[in-house]
């Protein structure tokens, strides 16, 4: 092999793995919002919601994400979990996905001073699978709504 061929070869591996990290470091600031949050059942171990959540892709990349598992977590405790269905994410764009949240305990207002809400997401790209976590802190009103729903 001349060295013509393998400078071409190199460039092109290098000029790959450039473009693949720059797009995993886009996929990690991938944008989170609550969007919906609806009251399912309140019972004396928790309450049920069905939640819906905005995803903002700021990669070149179609994410292809499967099952999400959340938290949500108030002043270092977690005080629910949750799942979302499967969603695509399409480059440059945002999209909603749904699914179900659940607390643990009667929640209190004064409990909740900073919420966080952190999963990490499986994403399907090309010939390989990547976790990138995610983090939301919610407003005040938006978590009010989010968990209280008073």
């Amino acid at each position: 092999m001349n060295n013509s061929k393998k400078i071409i070869i190199i460039s092109f591996v290098l000029a790959i793995s450039i473009f693949g990290y720059s797009q995993y470091a886009s996929a990690s600031q991938i944008g989170v919002m609550i969007t919906e949050s609806d009251l399912i059942e309140e019972t004396e171990k928790g309450s049920s919601y069905n939640v819906e959540l905005k995803f903002e892709n700021p990669s070149l990349l179609i994410l292809t994400a499967g099952e999400t598992d959340f938290f949500v977590i108030s002043d270092g405790k977690t005080i629910g979990e949750g799942k979302l269905e499967p969603f695509n994410l399409q480059p440059l764009d945002s999209t909603l996905a749904t699914g179900t949240f659940q607390t643990e305990s009667k929640i209190k207002e004064k409990e909740t001073s900073v919420v966080k809400i952190n999963g990490i997401t499986k994403y399907d790209v090309l010939f390989s699978t990547i976790d990138i976590p995610f983090e939301f802190y919610p407003t005040e009103e938006q978590a009010r709504e989010f968990i209280h729903k008073e």
